[in-house]
């Protein structure tokens, strides 16, 4: 059974228990016709420049780029889309301090694809199983998903827990959605995406967050550096990498990398605290208590 949610529109809030259920949500509708279509003009030349991939896992008929916040201003409304967002806040959230962006890549699926190497994005990572959702990945269509030109297939309630069983009950699903509609499953969800049966290519993008304290899929930093970073929303900029991880996590000589997006940057900079409020407190305490005891000994 697909977990499926209407659009926001439509007056239906995208829940994380939607997710907790079976792994996966299709979302209709929740973005417009214009921003894929911009997307997709803009990423048509991307497309046609980049080589296919070389590997089996990637796949021999696909190809795949990065970067596309530099390649097109429609996708950061797809990384910054309110409701997606927040529902990835929602799941990841429990695990980590802030989140942050995994990946934004493109995908050209060719006529002629086989279907790909089911697995678990969770994967990436050597950390625990079955306990922790490191990752939320959002697949917009650029084109059509069906059965024939290789939309994902997903393994209903393969998440959690369930990724530590050695054998996958049941059959997968096949997402079939349209431009404007969103895929949205689980860092712990097995899935892949299907063979191309057809003669036309199969497009989208993927958009993917996870913890704020891991090392992302796509390295941030590189493809996106100051220079172009500094041009982004704040928000923006916070997703890719130029905000801190409490505590102290991701510093610039001790200070949140956002300070690399000024127009001047001071050669030399004090370190500065950056903790959780928890340890903000503890530290409190520790302080004024060796201030008292400084004082009791004092001349």
């Amino acid at each position: 059974m697909i977990a499926d949610i209407q659009s926001p529109d439509a007056g239906t809030a995208v829940r994380p228990d939607a997710l907790g259920a079976e792994g996966f949500s299709i979302l209709h509708g929740v973005v417009s016709g214009d921003t894929i279509a911009r997307l997709a003009i803009d990423l048509s030349p991307h497309f046609e420049a980049t080589p296919f991939c070389e590997g089996g896992f990637y796949g021999a008929r696909t190809k795949r780029f990065g970067r596309l916040l530099s390649r097109s201003d429609a996708a950061a409304e797809l990384v910054l889309h309110r409701e997606v967002l927040g529902l990835a806040e929602a799941v990841l959230s429990p695990w980590c301090d802030t989140i942050q962006l995994n990946l934004s890549q493109a995908i050209e699926i060719h006529p002629g694809a086989l279907p790909q190497f089911p697995h678990r994005d969770q994967d990436m990572w050597r950390g625990v199983t079955g306990e922790i959702e490191y990752l939320v990945n959002v697949i917009w269509p650029l084109t059509p998903f069906t059965a024939a030109n290789g939309a994902t297939l997903i393994w209903p309630a393969s998440h959690g827990a369930a990724a530590l069983d050695s054998e996958v009950a049941g059959e997968p699903i096949v997402a079939e959605c349209d431009p404007g509609d969103a895929i949205v499953f689980l860092g712990s969800t097995l899935h892949g995406a299907g063979g191309n049966v057809t003669t036309a290519t199969r497009r989208a993008i993927i958009v993917s967050y996870c913890l704020g304290w891991l090392k992302p899929y796509e390295n941030q930093w590189l493809a996106y550096p100051p220079e172009v970073a500094r041009r982004f929303p704040a928000e923006l900029a916070a997703l890719v990498g130029y905000r801190q991880h409490r505590p102290n996590l991701g510093n610039f000589e001790g200070q949140c990398p956002s300070i690399l997006l000024q127009d001047d940057v001071p050669e030399h900079l004090a370190a500065t605290d950056a903790l959780r409020a928890d340890q903000q407190a503890m530290l409190a305490d520790y302080v004024q208590a060796q201030q008292r005891g400084a004082e009791r000994t004092g001349p």
